[in-house]
């Protein structure tokens, strides 16, 4: 209904007549946002030396994700990954649609070991033409993706969410021991008794974790860093805060 003080430009005259009373027009910006979800499933996401594997955690966060996003009446879609896209589903709204997103990731079971994060994301430019948050989930233990990551994060609002387990930086003295690599099936023998081992490894994968967060500085693509020996909500938290804070 027309109040006074309103701006009579405003006014929607074929509605007035209908109504025998002034009415105005109120334009509302629709909020369209699409949230993608892209999980790695690849094998190396079956560790964990606490509670949970970051598998497990991974679908644990991206479930919280989806039903914040429902509740802010956004779009969802998921893509799983391996060293290929293994699933696929397009974004859109609804309980029922997060519910069928979260039971896909709940149930879903890998056909590949290995990590292709190029390849993934090379995918979602296809299919995502429009503009998307991107909650990229991973331990980011893949050959170089850094191209892809470059021309995604100009297209997307992509956020990187690092999966890491501190036996991944640390490695304990447990005497002479055999590892395997999940993805590739490699085996060797290491002598964890030997502390220039322990510390050649644990320089070399601090190394990695250094290059990995300068690749999403340098591409303005902020991080949200989860371990496995602690809760996963708060390092949310002060992200949504964090960004909060610059909108304003």
């Amino acid at each position: 209904n027309y109040i006074e003080g309103d701006d009579i430009r405003s006014i929607d005259w074929n509605v007035t007549a209908r109504m025998g009373s002034p009415y105005i027009k109120k334009h509302t910006e629709e909020r369209e946002l699409s949230v993608m979800l892209m999980v790695d499933a690849s094998a190396s996401g079956s560790f964990g030396s606490s509670d949970k594997f970051k598998g497990e955690i991974a679908v644990e966060l991206c479930a919280l994700l989806a039903f914040s996003a429902i509740k802010n009446n956004d779009r969802v879609g998921l893509i799983i990954f391996t060293s290929e896209v293994e699933l696929y589903i397009p974004p859109q709204k609804g309980k029922n649609h997060v519910l069928h997103v979260i039971r896909e990731m709940l149930y879903f079971k890998p056909g590949k070991k290995a990590t292709n994060i190029s390849a993934a994301l090379g995918f979602l430019n296809k299919v995502q033409t429009r503009r998307a948050v991107v909650f990229l989930v991973s331990d980011f233990f893949s050959s170089d993706y850094s191209a892809a990551l470059r021309i995604s994060s100009k297209k997307h609002d992509l956020i990187a969410v690092s999966l890491n387990d501190p036996r991944e930086v640390s490695f304990p003295d447990v005497g002479l021991i055999e590892l395997e690599d999940a993805e590739t099936g490699k085996t060797v023998l290491v002598d964890s008794g030997s502390k220039t081992f322990r510390e050649l490894y644990s320089k070399k994968m601090q190394l990695q974790y250094q290059t990995t967060q300068t690749l999403f500085r340098n591409n303005g693509i902020d991080e949200i860093h989860i371990s496995t020996e602690t809760e996963y909500v708060d390092p949310l938290v002060k992200f949504f805060k964090k960004r909060e804070k610059l909108l304003q």
